[in-house]
């Protein structure tokens, strides 16, 4: 039963997830003038920006485009704090690629679940590409990306297939996809750089702000627990140190290089202060695979989680216009 349960939650979670304000003008009809004193912030990522599961808020879109973003993810608490120095455009949605945020339109699938529930708006209608809210007015950019061009659910699935079939031992994963690794990183690297380019085209003035992924996984792999839904489930404790220090160090490692060959863009590092706060720890800033009760969580970051991105990115961008 309990091997049934993981099945389960992984096969839902990776559907809710493989697919986050108010809809831009360009997206979905006219928005209001900003004030001639305002600074013009678009938000671009994947579902680390746009919130998508319900620790991170209730989700508020309109209207409803199911790419899921909520009320407690980091753009929205930033907007918010800064009480309308920034005019907020936020076009992230969970499931995007780095290519879905530069030039490809991207199918969101909201929070269709079968067997769970279903989503009286699904199918939902393609999405724009992200980069097209951005034009020669946006003063500020700030965009998280690369997770699912790495393939993190991918890895996060296969992890646990294999770690249960091993019954806890070993590094299964590992020894089953390190090889793919390289390339991978390899193509991360690529997009993200076209990716930039192409938003300084868009918008040459503004300041691009390439936001990094948390602490996920602890460096002592001992407090995790095996089979415990909650964490990663059956994922080996040999197979995460492998993801912590193979797959998702190098994806930050990636995306800073990156910033490093773009004047305009600078790297927001989350990643150090969120250790101590990962999946496996009592103060997590990201769920594991659910949450209690029954929610599907697939080991993204809860409202405390965006409420340190948002503290690290809020100042980026007030020394972005000082």
């Amino acid at each position: 039963m309990a091997r049934l349960r993981t099945r389960l939650a992984l096969l839902g979670s990776a559907a809710a997830l493989a697919a986050g304000a108010l809809v831009p003008a360009q997206f979905a009809g006219a928005r209001p003038a900003a004030a001639a004193d305002n600074y013009e912030w678009v938000a671009l990522g994947d579902s680390y920006t746009a919130g998508v599961i319900r620790a991170a808020g209730d989700t508020f879109e309109v209207p409803r485009d199911g790419c899921e973003r909520t009320d407690r993810s980091y753009p929205q608490v930033i907007d918010r704090d800064l009480g309308g120095l920034f005019d907020l455009t936020n076009v992230s949605c969970g499931a995007a690629t780095i290519e879905d945020v530069t030039d490809t339109a991207q199918s969101p699938i909201g929070r269709h679940l079968p067997p769970f529930s279903e989503d009286p708006d699904y199918p939902f209608p393609r999405v724009r590409a992200q980069s097209e809210a951005v034009n020669s007015g946006t003063d500020v950019i700030t965009v998280g990306a690369g997770g699912n061009t790495l393939g993190f659910a991918e890895f996060l699935v296969k992890c646990s297939e294999l770690g249960g079939e091993s019954g806890g031992k070993g590094t299964p994963c590992q020894d089953a996809m390190a090889a793919g690794v390289p390339a991978r990183l390899k193509k991360v690297r690529q997009e993200y750089d076209r990716m930039l380019a192409e938003l300084h085209r868009r918008a040459p003035h503004a300041k691009i702000l390439a936001v990094g992924y948390p602490t996920v996984v602890p460096k002592d792999t001992s407090a995790c627990t095996f089979g415990e839904l909650t964490q990663f489930g059956t994922i080996t404790q040999g197979d995460l140190a492998w993801l912590r220090h193979d797959v998702l160090e190098p994806l930050n490692k990636a995306i800073a290089n990156s910033t490093g060959t773009q004047e305009a863009a600078r790297y927001i590092d989350l990643y150090a202060s969120s250790q101590g706060h990962s999946v496996c720890d009592d103060s997590k800033w990201v769920e594991g695979f659910v949450t209690l009760p029954y929610q599907m969580s697939f080991v993204h970051p809860n409202a405390l989680g965006h409420r340190n991105a948002a503290d690290h990115v809020e100042q980026a961008m007030l020394n972005a216009i000082s």
